[in-house]
């Protein structure tokens, strides 16, 4: 199994680039993980319903809508 090739949002910039998600993927799944807590976990999807959930967040952009997003 190789290491993955973990990538930050192209939004991450200056002052809050810790403040972000990085994804790996490979031909069947995305991984995603918290880029201030890399060792803490990952959430693992296959690529469609990867797909998806970006589609669901779409008009939510804090952490308060991702908190109530997630349940």
């Amino acid at each position: 199994m190789s290491t993955p090739d973990w990538r930050k949002s192209s939004y991450s910039g200056e002052g809050d680039g810790n403040n972000c998600v990085e994804i790996a993927h490979s031909p069947t799944h995305i991984a995603v993980r918290d880029s201030k807590a890399p060792a803490g976990g990952t959430v693992t999807l296959p690529a469609e319903a990867f797909t998806s959930f970006l589609d669901a967040l779409k008009g939510h952009s804090t952490v308060t809508d991702f908190a109530r997003f997630r349940g």
